[in-house]
């Protein structure tokens, strides 16, 4: 029996994992709270954890795991900028979730984007207190106006997709162009200057962190709609809020945030809110901000538990995973020699 400690623990978590993987050959040991160097401990006499976005896996943690006998770090997510894969190599093997449901993802930032040209946000909170009035609801047509999309995997292709559906004109940037998709890629300079809405679909890391900031921003169009569905360090808050302020930016829509470790996915509705950054964001008329929930649909949340499963049964059966996270081979997602070796 495989042991998992498994942290920050949410209702939907536990139901989709228990349906995939319940009472067979792992056992899991439910925690709502998040691995960080406190509560390492809680993962003692485990074989593996299963981790999300806003836990802390940091040398300390790595280091406190690998003393306890913890071999497996399994993500369930994309995303691992929260995790030091330096620091876990030759100690702690990591595996991620490559893709679990691009479609769940890219349709938020579709969506998201539609809410804020139409004013679809407003007009809810209008009608509900029985105000049918138009004014102030004039949104725009997105066919005909230029998308920029930064980030051109999976999630972001699909969005491509979405966007030529609308009529919209598509550019791109990525270091690694996708051959052959007939996607018009061009440089950020480029494409800020061009795009009536910028879309991030990009992994974070150091060379993207803050790729969004003043100096971006002052590139683009008057009224540019910047919509970011993939990681909140990609764009400098502070930068973002006064190009709100100045009218450089026409709107903002967030599903992520660079400080919402603390926040995001918990019920703060009876508090003060502490970040003043975000507060003043959620205040901004033309912001719309949604909790991390793009990737929060029923296709996703099986496909990340089969995942996920599938990963941990892989690497204690066979010691190595298609999924791992390889920090020998430079090019941490795609190993060289195709996991025929184990990384260490």
């Amino acid at each position: 029996m495989i042991r998992i400690a498994f942290f920050d623990t949410k209702p939907y978590d536990r139901a989709s994992f228990e349906r995939c993987c319940g009472g067979r050959d792992m056992r899991f040991r439910f925690l709502e709270t998040k691995l960080n160097e406190d509560t390492a401990e809680l993962a003692k006499g485990c074989d593996a954890v299963c981790v999300f976005v806003n836990d802390t896996v940091n040398a300390a943690v790595i280091g406190r795991l690998y003393e306890m006998g913890v071999r497996l770090i399994a993500l369930r997510s994309a995303g691992y900028n929260n995790v030091d894969v330096k620091a876990a190599y030759g100690k702690i093997h990591v595996v991620h979730v490559p893709a679990y449901s691009p479609y769940a993802v890219a349709e938020h930032a579709a969506a998201l984007l539609l809410a804020s040209v139409r004013r679809i946000h407003k007009a809810y909170n209008r009608t509900r207190d029985f105000n049918f009035s138009l004014t102030g609801l004039t949104g725009f047509d997105l066919h005909g106006k230029t998308a920029g999309v930064i980030g051109t995997g999976k999630i972001g292709r699909i969005f491509i997709d979405i966007c030529r559906g609308f009529g919209m004109k598509v550019i791109a940037y990525d270091r690694f162009p996708a051959p052959d998709s007939g996607i018009e890629y061009i440089e950020p300079d480029e494409l800020f200057a061009r795009s009536d809405v910028i879309s991030l679909h990009c992994p974070l890391n150091d060379e993207t962190r803050h790729m969004i900031d003043a100096s971006a921003i002052g590139k683009m169009k008057k009224g540019v709609i910047i919509v970011n569905t993939s990681r909140g360090g990609l764009i400098d808050a502070e930068a973002l809020l006064d190009g709100i302020k100045s009218g450089k930016i026409g709107a903002a829509c967030l599903d992520v945030y660079e400080e919402e470790a603390d926040i995001f996915f918990e019920d703060h509705s009876g508090h003060i809110m502490n970040d003043d950054l975000l507060a003043r964001l959620i205040s901004m008329p033309n912001v719309i901000v949604t909790s991390h929930q793009a990737f929060l649909t029923e296709e996703a949340l099986n496909n990340i538990a089969e995942t996920t499963a599938g990963n941990i049964r892989s690497f204690f059966e066979d010691g190595r995973c298609v999924n791992e996270l390889c920090y020998r081979c430079g090019n941490i997602e795609r190993c060289r020699n195709d996991r025929k070796d184990k990384c260490f």
